[in-house]
């Protein structure tokens, strides 16, 4: 796969950015900066399995780290409700990607931070346009989007949370099948099939929860 980006350096600021973010996010739902920080590392690591280089690798990464910042704006009833939410409440929710994107917005300024707004926006959109917010379809969605749904979709089937215990891996690899080319890109659901069991084996597991965790410290 191949993705077209301008060149350049990740700010020498860019963690300390993403650190008072995420920060602001801990202190309102620390599962959900858990949650971010998982997702960074795992956007990470499917970039890298597909054969994006490691500048894209690590705009893969921020995509991941800050694309569920906007729920800092998202009431914790809503957030954290066990149930099904009304029309009204989904609305909410799903507002949280371009709530997302608003927040990121003011370091785009950096070309860096500019490639991060995609993957942060689109990360909820579909492959056969029923996502949202935009309803776009197939190729039109952001590469870095179309991963982010991949290990975002997995990581919150399998994550323990209040009112409910997470799924076994091999039941969300299975949906995760079922649903590739309706729902995900089909082509990154077998690469993320064929390379997560053995991403523990093969490096630092939370080398971007490290990373984040020994800047908050």
């Amino acid at each position: 796969m191949s993705v077209k980006l301008i060149w350049g350096n990740v700010p020498t600021w860019a963690y300390d950015s993403v650190k008072g973010l995420l920060e602001c996010l801990k202190t309102v739902e620390p599962s959900t900066y858990e949650h971010c920080l998982r997702v960074g590392e795992y956007s990470r690591k499917l970039a890298r399995d597909i054969g994006l280089n490691e500048y894209e690798q690590k705009v893969a990464e921020f995509s991941g780290l800050l694309h569920d910042i906007g729920k800092i704006g998202v009431d914790k009833d809503i957030l954290l409700k066990p149930g099904r939410l009304d029309p009204k409440e989904l609305d909410i929710m799903r507002s949280h990607s371009t709530i997302s994107e608003t927040i990121v917005k003011p370091l785009a300024t950096n070309p860096f931070f500019a490639q991060l707004l995609p993957g942060i926006r689109g990360h909820h959109e579909r492959i056969d346009g029923e996502g949202y917010p935009d309803k776009k379809i197939g190729d039109e969605i952001s590469l870095f989007a179309r991963i982010i749904l991949v290990v975002d979709t997995f990581d919150a089937m399998t994550e323990n949370r209040v009112y409910r215990k997470g799924l076994p891996p091999e039941i969300a690899f299975a949906e995760l099948k079922r649903c590739g080319g309706s729902q995900f890109d089909a082509q990154l659901v077998k690469a993320f099939l064929q390379a997560q069991p053995y991403w523990k084996d093969k490096d630092n597991e939370q080398e971007t929860y490290h990373e984040i965790i020994k800047k908050i410290a």
